[in-house]
């Protein structure tokens, strides 16, 4: 075989069907986000404003995050040295994994070193300890979640977006006696929109069943301390594995699980993708735990996160942009084809200096590809001016239709 032919004919394919993805090499400036510096092809340094970033209230520059991360890499060196069952277990993990359990009202919390992670470590090992486990997992819920559930070798069903009747029909259909648990998500992150947590909780109450709810884009945006939609509409208590991560709203790195104490003590001793992982530097564990511990205080920066992201989605309503709007703060704008997309965000890099990635399938499905903006405090008025004129233009150049907004 010619395997250089074959991977000549898979980029071929992205490349045919306007998908194929770039990457941005792109200089933060500490302090100036969401300014960056844009490294062009050409080899000249320009100035972007970055509106897909996922460090959604700056804390990534926070003074707080970053004297905490300095103080504990000068004190103990760069690496952790090795996996948390061999040596890679320092003061740092324990008190961040402390802050994080305090966090969500858990007995226990359990640090990975993404949330990519944490969720395909954990739906995979949990049949392990269920046996017989079936779980029921939103159509939409992330990759990672997928990919754990499909690599558990257990039973699986796939429900409906949301859709609580096609879960009950399902869960009806199984034995009443086996094990099971609802995998979901709070906020799914293309749409922004939030999954009915307390009638998925009815549910699992009445049939018996475990609750599995990924936070990942609502941690430290959501509820009085930032535990996320479950905290905001209190009931954590009522899920029984939260998984979050560190790497957005935190502004850092990393991912967890929170749950029962047991639950965590047997997820460690059992899932490969904790056992066998290196753990977290010490340095970044410290400032995670910092920002964790910050923004439990800081309601103002989530006031202003809100606010910007209104304003925002306002202000492109206004242009009759077609708009997905479910109230959470993620703003896309549906452009329903993978060129005209790419278009579009090249044009507002070279003409505008507006960094905003195009989302593609297998990320969304075809004929929904969008660009997903994320305002974030910093973000001012400045910038959304520039960016609300600039879509404006491009919406007109490229002919696209403008349309009353959806959701």
């Amino acid at each position: 075989m010619d395997y250089t032919a074959k991977l000549d004919e898979a980029i071929a394919r992205l490349h045919d069907e306007g998908r194929y993805r770039t990457f941005i090499d792109i200089e933060r400036k500490k302090g100036q986000f969401p300014h960056a510096v844009w490294q062009h092809p050409d080899g000249e340094e320009r100035e972007i404003t970055v509106w897909c970033g996922n460090d959604y209230l700056g804390m990534g520059q926070h003074p707080v995050v970053l004297s905490a991360m300095h103080e504990a890499l000068d004190a103990t060196g760069a690496g952790s040295g090795g996996t948390r069952n061999i040596s890679g277990t320092t003061v740092y993990h324990k008190q961040l994994e402390a802050e994080l359990s305090d966090l969500h009202g858990k007995e226990a919390a359990l640090l990975f070193t993404s949330a990519y992670i944490a969720n395909d470590a954990t739906l995979s090992t949990l049949p392990k300890l269920f046996p017989g486990l079936i779980i029921y997992s939103d159509e939409l819920n992330h990759a990672s979640m997928i990919e754990g559930v499909r690599r558990n070798g257990g039973a699986k069903r796939i429900f409906r977006h949301n859709d609580l009747d096609h879960l009950r029909e399902l869960i009806e259909a199984d034995d009443s006696d086996a094990p099971k648990l609802i995998a979901f998500e709070s906020i799914y992150s293309m749409d922004g929109d939030f999954a009915p947590i307390e009638a998925i909780c009815d549910l699992a109450d009445e049939f018996g069943a475990l609750t599995y709810i990924d936070e990942v884009h609502a941690v430290g945006m959501y509820g009085p301390r930032g535990g996320g939609v479950a905290e905001r509409d209190r009931l954590m208590h009522r899920l029984d594995i939260i998984n979050g991560t560190l790497a957005k709203a935190y502004g850092v790195m990393g991912g967890y699980i929170a749950a029962s104490a047991k639950m965590c003590d047997a997820i460690r001793s059992y899932a490969p993708g904790f056992i066998f992982t290196t753990s977290l530097p010490p340095a970044v564990a410290a400032g995670a735990a910092a920002s964790v511990a910050h923004l439990k205080r800081d309601h103002d920066l989530r006031e202003q996160h809100q606010t910007q992201a209104k304003i925002l989605k306002l202000r492109l309503k206004g242009l009759g942009l077609p708009l997905i709007d479910h109230g959470s703060h993620i703003v896309p704008v549906m452009v329903g084809n993978p060129v005209h997309t790419k278009i579009l965000s090249d044009m507002l890099l070279e003409r505008y200096g507006i960094y905003a990635q195009p989302i593609n399938f297998p990320t969304v499905p075809r004929g929904t590809e969008r660009l997903r903006f994320t305002p974030s405090p910093v973000h001012g008025p400045d910038e959304v001016n520039r960016l609300v004129q600039a879509m404006d233009e491009l919406w007109s150049h490229c002919a696209l239709n403008r349309a009353e907004m959806t959701g």
